[in-house]
Parts: structure tokens; C-alpha cells; sequence
């Protein structure tokens, strides 16, 4: 189980969704993003007790949530629902909670895995449960340039 340290940073990252979140963990020692798993929601809202127990197994000292911005950068009505769910998530856990911008992490991976199913011989991977490869990737994004984090 990965411990907490001062000397680098461990993350959780969400990939927000009303449906499902995407959940992955990552650490600056080794600059590098593992896709763990999706939770469930309903309307945006996960099973808490999920996100506690995943929050106590990995023991992260940071966490992060997709932000789902207009390609022009304007906010829609999902990013503030993300918005929401951050400020949730760091008022129920104590851990500072940043922002990072996710556009196209989702289309990267679905073209990404299209491309593999091409190269498998036609196999087909279902599209809509890769919402914790996107958290990784958002993680990676953020672990190749924390600039990108923006406070709550």
C-alpha cells in the first residue's frame, strides 16, 4: 500500500462524470499515472464511502479532478457540476484539491483505443468504461506540467 511522504507528492485523480467517475493514482517520484478504477455516481454524485475507502488505501496528499472545459476554454454546465464535486471532495477529506484541464483526454483515449482495436483484428473495447484511463492521463498531464493545476 503506497504511504505518504514530504519528499514527493501522491495523487488520486478523477475524471468526473453524472454517471461514473474515473479514479487513478500517481506520484511525482517517478513522474508517473496508473488507472485504478470507476466508480459509480448518480447525477454526479459517487458513493462516498467508495471514495473514503480508495482515499484511505492509497493515502494520497494531493487530489485531482478533471475539468471539463469548452474547446475555446469557456466553462459549461459540467465543469461546474466538477467544480462542485471538487470542493465536495476536498470538504469531506481535508486533502487540497486542484483543477486540471481535460480537454480531449477522452477523445485521446477512445482514438487511442480504436487504433489498438484496428491493430487487434477488429476487436472492439467498450467506449464507455475508460473514465480511469482519462483520470490517468489527466493525472500525467498534471505530473508532466503541475502548472496546469488551478486552485478551486
Amino acid at each position: 500500500m503506497p504511504k505518504r511522504s514530504s519528499s514527493y507528492t501522491t495523487a488520486l485523480a478523477f475524471d468526473f462524470g453524472l454517471k461514473q467517475m474515473g479514479v487513478a493514482y500517481g506520484q511525482t517520484l517517478t513522474s508517473s499515472a496508473k488507472e485504478l478504477c470507476i466508480v459509480k455516481a448518480s447525477d454526479g454524485i459517487p458513493n462516498w464511502d467508495n471514495l473514503h475507502s480508495l482515499i484511505d488505501e492509497w493515502q494520497p496528499n494531493l487530489l485531482l479532478v478533471g475539468l471539463p472545459l469548452n474547446m475555446d476554454g469557456s466553462e459549461s454546465d459540467l465543469s461546474k457540476l466538477a467544480r462542485k464535486f471538487a470542493r465536495r471532495l476536498q470538504g469531506r477529506t481535508g486533502l487540497e484539491t486542484l483543477m486540471v484541464d481535460e480537454r480531449l483526454t477522452s477523445h485521446n483515449i477512445k482514438s487511442s483505443i480504436r487504433e489498438q482495436d484496428l491493430n487487434a483484428n477488429g476487436s472492439r473495447t467498450d467506449l464507455s468504461k475508460i473514465d480511469h484511463l482519462a483520470a490517468a492521463l489527466i493525472l500525467q498531464s498534471w505530473l508532466d506540467d503541475p502548472e496546469l493545476g488551478r486552485q478551486l
